[in-house]
């Protein structure tokens, strides 16, 4: 079975699931050349979702931090919060384009479930969420954003309650309904191709920091910061980079300290989850770990296939960050540049603000903002307390 990513990927499905991932596969690399296609990406990009996002100067984060130029590319700008949108909104071209009427999603954070909601609202498309329980709670305003956006949210009781048995529940509805209905898998996770499929549509976040650095300050940043969990923004950051010199760094949620938490890359194996063979957080049998992390988006046991092989060939250093580290970066950016970051790209600030204490100040740090905080309110304001 052809891996993709050197020893990474596949697709270990069901056989009920060969012929839609192999339809999926042809719809997306003949919309890829197909130039109508790509105009009405584009114009839905500009007109609904508000991309190119800005590249912003953090000056009082890189006076904190006391060294490097400390830099964020603004995915919280982007039309319902995050960069979910990408990805949701070419995935949803492409289920018009097979004629599926109907879209199911899995979310954790609740930010792929509302970007999800929003592109079926946008497109006519019939929409459902799965949702961990325990997500649902921590993620209250999340849902009540896809409930008012048309989409059903359906509660996961079983397993952990959290992102990786929202997943298993999708899956299974995909595999009872899959001629009327299109998966959209929001992180570049799962089985080959949706990990190409999703850092496909998410690359533009790398391609606009690319050309925004060279036009701003003449040339690339020295390093490039995303987090990751199951791994689709910073997929989408490093790609179109991957050519170039610049250093890549992503950052793990650590959970609390003494854990592993969700750092799969980290403190995780090679195993199967969901479809893919990648880096999985295991127990001593072999089974998949429970994962613990303050930030409901980063709280995934596996991890995209091509950041394993990212990580094995040394082209991208990953590490982790504590949940203790990712709050008090939540109140940095707050209290510092009057913006309220999500908790997941609070764990990729924290690494920069410490990465750019080591380095001269003439460097220059884009850190992704993957997403806003008005969701992590609650979470922040107990964790705080």
């Amino acid at each position: 079975m052809p891996r993709h990513y050197g020893p990474y990927g596949g697709s270990f499905v069901p056989e009920t699931l060969v012929p839609a991932l192999s339809e999926l596969e042809h719809a997306w690399k003949t919309a890829r050349r197909d130039p109508a296609f790509q105009r009405e990406l584009h114009r839905l990009s500009s007109t609904l979702g508000g991309r190119p996002t800005p590249l912003y100067f953090a000056r009082n984060l890189t006076r904190r931090g006391r060294g490097a130029e400390i830099w964020l590319k603004r995915e919280d700008l982007l039309h319902t919060g995050a960069h979910k949108f990408n990805n949701a909104l070419g995935q949803g071209l492409l289920a018009q384009r097979m004629g599926k009427p109907r879209l199911i999603a899995e979310t954790g954070a609740g930010q792929h479930g509302v970007a999800t909601a929003m592109i079926g609202a946008a497109l006519g498309l019939e929409t459902e969420v799965y949702m961990g329980a325990i997500d649902m709670e921590r993620q209250r305003p999340n849902v009540d954003r896809m409930r008012l956006l048309g989409a059903r949210v359906l509660p996961v009781t079983t397993g952990t309650r959290t992102l990786k048995d929202a997943i298993n529940a999708a899956l299974r509805d995909w595999i009872t309904n899959v001629r009327t209905t299109h998966y959209l898998l929001g992180s570049a996770v799962g089985p080959y191709p949706y990990p190409a499929i999703v850092a496909d549509f998410q690359s533009v976040i790398g391609r606009e920091i690319r050309a925004q650095s060279r036009r701003t300050f003449g040339r690339l940043p020295e390093l490039v910061v995303a987090c990751v969990g199951g791994g689709s923004n910073a997929i989408g950051t490093f790609r179109p980079l991957l050519g170039t010199g610049v250093e890549l760094l992503g950052v793990e949620a650590g959970g609390p300290s003494g854990s592993r938490g969700a750092a799969s890359l980290s403190a995780g194996r090679p195993g199967i989850l969901h479809g893919s063979f990648s880096y999985v957080l295991q127990d001593s049998d072999g089974q998949v770990a429970e994962t613990e992390s303050v930030s409901a988006g980063l709280d995934y046991p596996g991890v995209g296939p091509e950041h394993a092989w990212l990580r094995d060939s040394r082209r991208v250093r990953y590490l982790a960050v504590h949940d203790r580290d990712a709050l008090r970066a939540f109140h940095w950016v707050a209290e510092d540049e009057g913006i309220l970051p999500a908790l997941e790209p609070s764990h990729a600030i924290f690494a920069a603000l410490r990465e750019a204490r080591r380095r001269p100040k003439r460097s220059r740090i884009v850190v992704t903002l993957s997403g806003r905080g008005d969701k992590d309110l609650a979470v922040v304001l107990r964790g705080s307390g």
